[in-house]
């Protein structure tokens, strides 16, 4: 009866695996295909020659994945400490107050990231909302708040703070208020509390956060482009040159299965190391 189950379960999700294949593996595969081919071709009828994953450390892009790693990490961490307190009020102090936040913060969704990230430049840029403001209040301005790494990772924090908020909430909801007045009844300190109990009981959530918070970040493109300008070139608007302005797919292919293998590599090392079914009660 279980084979019988299995089959029946296999077969109904044949279509959607199927679709999956079609949809994500198959251009994955075609990229991955692409990446070793000579440079400058645009035909997968060539002998491999891996020279594009040779021209990637000949011509430093490494510094680019590099920053690109680097300012995801930042965001992520920023994001981490940012979201806790307003997530914790939201899964264990606010009642009817949640879905007014919750709502608030979706609606920032409903608006293009592109025109947020304009809005941003028109505020900070010189002769902008800020500087202007300030010049004709005070008398003097400054120079502008955009085109720095900085600005780049508050971009970041700003455009992906609700990919960290709202798994961050279900993570603490599943922390049982039982738990946390039985430690405090012992006499246990906040900050004992927080890290012995609140941290390992709502690791899913963190995990799912930072996760989805780093891996989005990482590939950003329209935050370093608007708000950093030419301060730092990321490993996507390198990418972005060699399909279009460079005309090498093959480039392009390459920084593309280098940035793939590395943020899947690291996702899965995280995932592996914290066991999310024995959090969860799956396992006993």
């Amino acid at each position: 009866m279980q084979r019988l189950d299995q089959r029946l379960g296999a077969l109904c999700a044949l279509p959607i695996i199927v679709l999956l294949t079609l949809s994500f593996l198959a251009p994955l595969g075609v990229v991955a295909a692409f990446s070793i081919m000579p440079e400058k071709v645009f035909s997968l009828a060539n002998m491999p020659d891996f020279s594009a994953y040779a021209e990637i450390f000949k011509q430093g892009y490494w510094k680019s994945l590099a920053w690109s790693l680097g300012m995801a990490f930042a965001a992520t961490l920023c994001l981490l400490i940012i979201c806790w307190p307003l997530a914790f009020a939201m899964a264990k102090v606010f009642k009817k107050f949640t879905l007014v936040l919750t709502i608030g913060v979706v609606m920032t969704l409903f608006v293009s990231e592109n025109i947020r990230m304009f809005g941003w430049v028109l505020t900070l840029m010189k002769g902008g909302l800020v500087e202007g403001y300030l010049r004709h209040w005070f008398g003097f301005g400054f120079d502008g708040l955009l085109y720095n790494v900085p600005i780049i990772v508050f971009g970041l924090v700003y455009v992906y703070f609700p990919f960290m908020l709202f798994p961050l909430a279900q993570g603490i909801s599943m922390v049982p208020d039982d738990a946390r007045q039985a430690a405090a009844d012992l006499g246990a300190s906040r900050a004992r509390i927080f890290w012995e109990i609140d941290l390992p009981l709502a690791a899913p959530g963190i995990v799912v956060g930072a996760l989805l918070t780093f891996v989005l970040a990482a590939g950003a493109l329209a935050e370093s482009k608007l708000l950093g300008g030419q301060a730092v070139i990321v490993i996507a608007d390198e990418i972005e040159t060699a399909f279009t302005y460079g005309q090498n797919w093959p480039l392009g292919s390459a920084l593309s299965m280098l940035l793939i293998t590395l943020i899947g590599g690291l996702s899965l090392w995280v995932v592996s190391r914290v066991d999310l079914d024995t959090i969860m009660g799956g396992k006993r």
